[in-house]
C-alpha cells in the first residue's frame, strides 16, 4: 500500500488527481463545521446527545460529526447511497430498467446516474423533514414558523447535492470512488478522538490508573485483530474453476483457457449492517416522533420503543439488549443473503458460461451449474454474513458490560474495505499509465 501510494505520488498525473481528491475532501470537511442557519448552537449540543439513536448515530459516523453540529452536510451522502440501493432493486422487478442496466452501455449508465440523483433528491427532502419535525419541539430553532422549516429543508438539501457534486468530481477528476472516499474521510477525522478517549482510560481524575491502562491495552490489541480479521475476510474469496474449449471467434480459432469465479464472503460489505440497523431503529423513531415524553411511559409502545433503541442504548435493559441483538443478527444475515443474491445471480452466471463455451469441471453445463454456483454461495454467505453479525454486535455486547467503545467494528469495516479499494485503484491506474507510456514509445 505504501509503495503503491509512493509510486503514485511519483507519477505527474496520478499526483494531480490525489491532490485534486484532497482539495474536494479538505471542502468537505470544512463543510461538516458550518451550522444551518436558524438554529441556536447553545441548545444544539445537550439536544443532540438526548435524541441519539443508532441510525443517527451511524449517520454521525459517516458525516464525521456534522449530524451532531447539524451542519450543512449533516444528512451526508445517505440518501444518494439509499437511492443506489433503490434504483438497484427496481432494476430487479422493472424490465425496461434492467435492461437499461445490462444493455445501454455508457449512455445507458449515465441515464442510471441520472435516476439516482433524482431519486437522492426526494429521499433527502424526505429526510430533510423528517429531521426538522423531529427537532422542530426541542429548542434548537430560534423560531417556530414556516420559514424556519424552509431554510433549513432546502439547506440540507443543498448540503447533500453539494456531496454528490464532490463525489462525482472526485470519481471523474481524483483518484475515483468518490462516495466511498467521502465516508472513509468522515470516518477517518473521528479517530483521532477515539484514540484519545482509548488513551485517557489510563488516568482517571488527573491519576494514574492500572485498571484502565489495561483495558485502553486490550481495547487497542482488539482494535488490531479486527482490521487484521476484515483485512482477511474483505481479501478471502472462494475461486471457482471454469474452463472453456476451443472455439471460433470471427474468422480466428481461440484457444482453451483456464479461470475461475471469485466468490468473496463479503460481496455485500457493510450494506446488511446499515440496512438492518435502519430497519431495527425505524420503530423507536417512529415512536419517538409522535410520542413525546415516551421514556415515561409504559405499555406496548415503551416495550417497542426499548426494543428499538436497545441496539444503540444500554439503558433499556440488557433483556432488551440480548434480544435486539437475536434480531439484529437474523437481519443482518437475512440481508447478506438478498443483497448478494440481487447483484450475483446463479443462473445467470452459469448462463453466461454455457454460452461461452464453458464449464466447471465435474459439473454439467446449465441448471446443475446454477445450482452448484448456489450451494457454494450460500455456504460461503452464511460465514460472511456470521462475520458482519460479530462485527454488528460487538458494540453492544461491550455496553452491557459497562464498556463503550470508542469506535465500532463497522466504522473499521467501512476504512478497512475503502482503504483496500483505494490501493487497489492506485495499482490499476499506474498499471494503465505504463502501458499507455509502452504503447507511446
Amino acid at each position: 500500500m505504501f509503495n503503491t501510494l509512493k509510486n503514485a505520488l511519483k507519477t505527474p498525473e496520478i499526483r494531480k488527481k490525489i491532490l485534486w481528491t484532497v482539495l474536494l475532501l479538505v471542502i468537505f470537511r470544512l463543510g461538516c463545521y458550518i451550522t444551518i442557519p436558524m438554529v441556536d448552537i447553545v441548545k444544539l449540543q445537550s439536544t443532540m446527545n438526548s435524541y441519539t439513536n443508532s441510525v443517527t448515530g451511524l449517520i454521525n459516523m459517516i458525516s464525521g460529526g456534522a449530524f451532531s453540529r447539524l451542519s450543512i452536510f449533516a444528512m451526508s451522502i445517505t440518501p444518494y447511497i439509499s437511492a443506489s440501493i433503490v434504483i438497484q432493486l427496481l432494476g430487479m422487478v422493472i424490465p425496461a430498467l434492467e435492461r437499461l442496466t445490462k444493455e445501454g452501455g455508457e449512455e445507458g449508465r449515465k441515464k442510471i446516474d441520472r435516476y439516482t440523483k433524482l431519486v437522492s433528491l426526494l429521499l433527502a427532502l424526505i429526510e430533510g423533514l423528517g429531521i426538522y419535525l423531529s427537532y422542530k419541539n426541542s429548542g434548537i430553532f430560534v423560531e417556530d414558523s414556516a420559514l424556519t422549516g424552509f431554510v433549513v429543508v432546502l439547506s440540507l438539501i443543498a448540503g447533500t447535492s453539494l456531496l454528490i457534486w464532490i463525489g462525482d468530481k472526485i470519481s471523474s477528476k481524483g483518484i475515483g470512488n468518490g462516495i466511498s472516499m467521502l465516508i472513509f474521510a468522515g470516518i477517518v477525522s473521528s479517530m483521532p478522538q477515539a484514540v484519545t478517549s482509548i488513551a485517557s482510560l489510563a488516568f482517571q481524575d488527573g491519576k494514574f490508573n492500572t485498571l484502565g491502562l489495561i483495558t485502553a491495552i486490550l481495547m487497542a490489541l482488539g482494535a488490531l485483530v479486527l482490521v487484521v480479521a476484515v483485512i482477511f475476510v474483505q481479501q478471502a474469496e472462494r475461486r471457482v474453476p471454469v474452463q472453456y474449449s476451443k472455439r471460433v471467434v470471427g474468422r480466428r480459432m481461440v484457444g482453451a483457457q483456464n479461470t475461475h469465479i471469485p466468490i468473496k464472503p463479503a460481496m455485500a460489505s457493510v450494506l446488511p449492517i446499515i440496512f438492518a440497523s435502519a430497519f431495527m431503529s425505524f420503530p423507536g423513531m417512529i415512536i419517538s416522533l409522535f410520542v413525546r415524553d415516551i421514556e415515561t411511559k409504559t405499555g406496548f409502545l415503551r416495550v417497542l420503543y426499548n426494543f428499538s433503541m436497545a441496539t444503540s442504548s444500554s439503558a433499556v435493559g440488557w433483556q432488551y439488549t440480548i434480544i435486539n441483538a437475536i434480531v439484529y443478527v437474523l437481519l443482518i444475515l437475512g440481508f447478506t443473503y438478498f443483497y448478494t443474491y440481487a447483484t450475483f445471480n446463479p443462473a445467470e452466471v452459469a448462463n453466461n458460461i454455457k454460452q461461452n463455451g464453458g464449464f466447471i469441471p465435474g459439473i454439467r453445463a446449465g441448471k446443475p451449474t446454477a445450482d452448484y454456483l448456489s450451494s457454494v454461495l450460500s455456504k460461503i454467505l452464511l460465514f460472511g454474513g456470521l462475520f458482519l453479525s460479530a462485527i454488528a454486535i460487538l458494540p453492544m455486547l461491550a455496553r452491557v458490560s459497562g464498556l463503550n467503545t470508542a469506535f465500532g467494528g463497522t466504522s473499521i469495516l467501512i476504512v478497512v474495505g475503502v482503504a483496500i479499494e483505494l490501493g487497489e485503484q492506485l495499482q490499476s491506474q499506474l498499471v494503465m499509465r505504463h502501458y499507455k507510456g509502452f504503447l507511446e514509445k
